[in-house]
């Protein structure tokens, strides 16, 4: 009986590192700054991380739940998936021409992503940027 509990005890515990092994998920840090080039406000910036391969959709939930004061909305068109429709209380607005544009940045030079915060994978200590510009209708 004692050796079936010890086997048994043995199992549980392998079975316990496995699941432990294998559940970790690496995470990789960020950096993002939310401008805002339509008024007189400063730029925040703030760190999180992102999981290894996840999109920034999850690293902007991590940032919302663990930063005071960082807050964001989606929308979802059914046919382009998820767009970022506010952050920090302020909304884009087609009425006044305005969206939240999202950048990378590296050395100074900004990319806008061509994919949107559902499906970008951001990569290890990226700067991420959330800047509300304008369009102009043609």
């Amino acid at each position: 009986m004692a050796v079936r509990m010890t086997g048994l005890l043995s199992v549980g515990l392998l079975l316990t590192w496995i699941h432990g092994t294998f559940t970790q998920e690496a995470s990789v840090p960020i950096t993002l700054s939310v401008e805002n080039d339509l008024s007189n406000v400063t730029p925040e910036t703030y760190s999180g991380a992102v999981v290894e391969g996840g999109v920034l959709l999850g690293a902007l939930r991590r940032l919302q739940e663990t930063q005071h004061g960082f807050k964001f909305t989606v929308k979802e068109d059914p046919n382009y998936g998820l767009f970022l429709e506010s952050v920090n209380g302020v909304a884009g607005s087609e009425s006044e021409q305005t969206y939240w544009e999202i950048l990378s940045e590296s050395s100074g030079e900004y990319t806008s992503l061509d994919v949107g915060i559902g499906c970008y994978q951001p990569k290890a200590n990226e700067h991420i940027i959330l800047r509300l510009s304008t369009w102009s209708k043609e």
